[in-house]
């Protein structure tokens, strides 16, 4: 089966700034893909291309198997798109706004009274459709450009940034609606928000600098990365001995002593590749006659993911610039 989305070398530049370099990957029918990143990393430049708001300077887009450039039309009609500034008009109420937009999307008249009441209901908004958008809340509002997005019954939802600006309370419930329209639509997700992603997509693409630097699960990214999570220790033993005998035991990667009050060491320990040594730990520390207070092992989230992959990335491409700066020299 052909992928939703295929992207393949797109290159996007502006008066000289390369916004997008040689961006490559694909989305999957069904999925929901976090499209993580920085702001000015590219990914609106990305989504604006497969949507049709901008050309590509070079490199070939597809959705649905229609080409983004050659069949642009084709290409809009397989799309639900919410900008990150949720263009909407006001003055007008939220049924008759519907209804308009239902009339640009070529919905069939004798369908649009109710494909507009079936996006109202699936979206939460059809308490509110007799009043005035401008009146409604941020939430609110971005309840209305999802229901725009999916009043033609597109298979892909591209959603750029849908959250910004919400309270926690919104942001929760737009989490719940996009998780719900995930059951029937492939979801492309951008944001730079990280638990957005890692509490309502199923896979990750990290870019930064317009380049592609991982694309992934969270649970894969955590096993490609080494990223285990650490284990945090607290001994009541001699201060001068615990970090050694933690450093011994099998499994164990590295071990980061902290201040403590006296008599306790704090400790994290890092793992190594796959490898769990909190039993080890255990024993070692009774062997040795001390008192095990704390033993537990922290959860690596996709922010230490993403910390880890852009820094690496930052720091190879200040590596590459002292390399063109010596050879300038």
């Amino acid at each position: 089966m052909q992928p939703m989305i295929k992207v393949e070398n797109l290159t996007k530049r502006y008066a000289g700034v390369t916004a997008l370099n040689g961006v490559s990957f694909e989305v999957n029918r069904g999925e929901i893909v976090g499209f993580l990143g920085p702001n000015g990393a590219g990914k609106s430049t990305t989504m604006r291309i497969l949507t049709g708001f901008i050309p590509a300077s070079t490199g070939r887009a597809t959705v649905a198997g229609c080409d983004v450039f050659d069949d642009s039309l084709e290409v809009r009609r397989h799309i639900g798109y919410m900008p990150e500034n949720n263009p909407l008009y006001v003055d007008m109420r939220v049924s008759e706004y519907l209804k308009f937009r239902a009339r640009l999307k070529d919905v069939p008249r004798s369908e649009r009274r109710e494909r507009v009441q079936e996006v109202m209901e699936k979206t939460g908004i059809a308490d509110v459709q007799k009043r005035v958008i401008g009146q409604l809340s941020k939430g609110y509002r971005q309840r209305v450009g999802l229901a725009d997005a999916l009043l033609h019954e597109p298979d892909l939802l591209i959603l750029d940034e849908p959250t910004i600006g919400l309270d926690p309370v919104q942001i929760r419930q737009v989490r719940e609606l996009i998780k719900d329209l995930g059951k029937q639509h492939t979801i492309l997700l951008s944001t730079h928000i990280l638990p957005e992603v890692e509490m309502t997509c199923n896979r990750v693409i990290i870019i930064h600098h317009g380049k592609i630097l991982a694309s992934d699960t969270p649970e894969n990214l955590r096993k490609l990365l080494h990223a285990g999570g650490v284990v945090n220790v607290e001994v009541r033993g001699p201060s001068a001995e615990v970090p050694g005998v933690l450093q011994a035991v099998p499994g164990v990667a590295a071990v980061k002593v902290t201040d403590g009050p006296v008599g306790l060491v704090h400790a994290a320990v890092e793992p190594q590749v796959d490898a769990d040594p909190r039993e080890a730990i255990y024993q070692a520390v009774v062997r040795s006659g001390w008192t095990l207070r704390e033993l537990t092992r922290s959860r690596t989230t996709l922010e230490d993911i993403f910390v880890q992959v852009t820094r690496d990335e930052d720091e190879a491409e200040e590596d590459r610039r002292d390399q063109r700066r010596s050879v300038l020299r």
